[in-house]
């Protein structure tokens, strides 16, 4: 069994305007004051990457590790969640992703598409020239408009969406394929890729790709009532990263998975900070140890309630007291007498 490495944070949700959040020396001292060891980077934000120069200067990569590791802190994972969600977007959608990509771009849905796609393609050589191994992501959308079959979905409209989103990803996986990176899918409603079995048929579409893999996110699936420890038991040999965010689902006589359109507080399903919600930690961070992940378990702050500042600030420990030092002996090795082969052949009577 492998140990967990941790605690890690995911800088996406705490960049701002002011300071500690708006510098990559300030958010990681803030980060290492609070006792975590690694953060995640959202590629997308200038002040903490320049992804083209990371893609195409291992000396700018060493240097960039050299500024973290002067914090005590190393990174986890390049994330690309909103360039990924540009190599495929429905045109219902168009108009709310366009702020996603840079104004040239902006009502060319091919031209934001080749610019996410770019990007990708940059993430893979970046990640390789940083020395990681995993990369966080989302799939795009084509077919998420058409979730709830109301109207029926005509014949072959998913099969084709799916081998398009396929088609579109398959270089990319190559390109990481060649830098030796994972990609991690965030599973996440919204996406194409959801749930095990949206996961599934990605991966038919894209050949089975060694590199097509999972960030692991268990509040998406409390949000959608799965069972997020079996996921694990099947899903275990394609996860490569994982998010570590809290969620409850409170169901009452009015609202379910659905949530009426409220906003997030009003919400049966919430996201929560660590430790608020329903979410069995004990048991995914066991379930993880058990099949050898040995990846980062990175923070995700999301709550609809208490404030970035306290959930980073409680998250690093939380973490901490779930990380497992794995055993490296049975507990019953003092009673063990050792292998003998005639020894067992009389216990069970073969003579």
């Amino acid at each position: 069994m492998k140990n967990i490495k941790g605690p890690a944070i995911f800088l996406a949700q705490f960049m701002g305007d002011t300071a500690p959040f708006n510098a990559l020396d300030s958010i990681c001292q803030y980060m290492a004051d609070l006792g975590y060891l690694g953060i995640q980077i959202p590629t997308w934000d200038s002040r903490l990457i320049d992804l083209q120069k990371a893609a195409e200067s291992k000396t700018y990569c060493d240097e960039l590790k050299g500024k973290i590791a002067a914090h005590g802190l190393a990174i986890t994972e390049l994330s690309t969640h909103l360039q990924g969600q540009l190599v495929a977007v429905h045109p219902a959608y168009d108009m709310m992703f366009n702020a996603f990509a840079p104004a040239e771009v902006h009502g060319n849905p091919n031209a934001r598409t080749e610019w996410a796609v770019q990007q990708l393609l940059w993430a893979a050589k970046a990640s390789q020239n940083l020395g990681l191994p995993s990369h966080v992501t989302f799939s795009g959308a084509l077919a998420w408009p058409f979730m709830y079959p109301w109207p029926q979905r005509p014949a072959g409209l998913v099969e084709t969406a799916y081998s398009e989103l396929g088609k579109r990803w398959l270089p990319i996986l190559n390109a990481f394929d060649e830098a030796g990176v994972d990609v991690c899918y965030e599973l996440h409603p919204g996406e194409d890729l959801h749930d095990g079995i949206s996961f599934e048929r990605f991966v038919e579409e894209v050949g089975g790709h060694a590199r097509a893999c999972i960030n692991y996110d268990p509040s998406h699936f409390v949000l959608q009532c799965l069972d997020y420890l079996a996921f694990i038991d099947l899903y275990h040999d394609r996860i490569k990263a994982f998010h570590v965010k809290d969620a409850e689902f409170n169901p009452t006589g009015k609202q379910g998975v659905y949530g009426g359109f409220q906003s997030w507080i009003d919400r049966a399903g919430r996201f929560r900070s660590l430790g608020d919600g329903d979410v069995n930690f004990i048991g995914i961070f066991s379930k993880l140890a058990q099949y050898d992940y040995e990846g980062w378990a990175v923070l995700e702050w999301e709550c609809c309630i208490k404030s970035p500042e306290q959930g980073a600030r409680e998250g690093a420990p939380f973490i901490a007291d779930h990380l497992i030092q794995v055993t490296e002996k049975a507990f019953d090795d003092f009673a063990g007498s050792g292998a003998d082969e005639a020894a067992n052949r009389k216990i069970l009577g073969f003579g």
